[in-house]
């Protein structure tokens, strides 16, 4: 499963040089930056942090 996940990693890397779309790593990465704080305020020790910054 690890390499079927480096392979689709590899080949949108790929595709970014190629196609030379750089202006969808910021948005990439604000999505990721959600997912990641939807998943910590689920049920953490520091879900007030999170709650915070929301």
């Amino acid at each position: 499963m690890a390499s079927n996940q480096t392979s689709v990693l590899h080949e949108t890397w790929d595709f970014l040089k190629e196609r030379k779309v750089w202006w969808i790593i910021p948005i990439v990465a604000m999505l990721l930056l959600v997912a990641v704080l939807i998943i910590l305020s689920q049920s953490s020790a520091i879900s007030p942090l999170v709650y915070a910054f929301a």
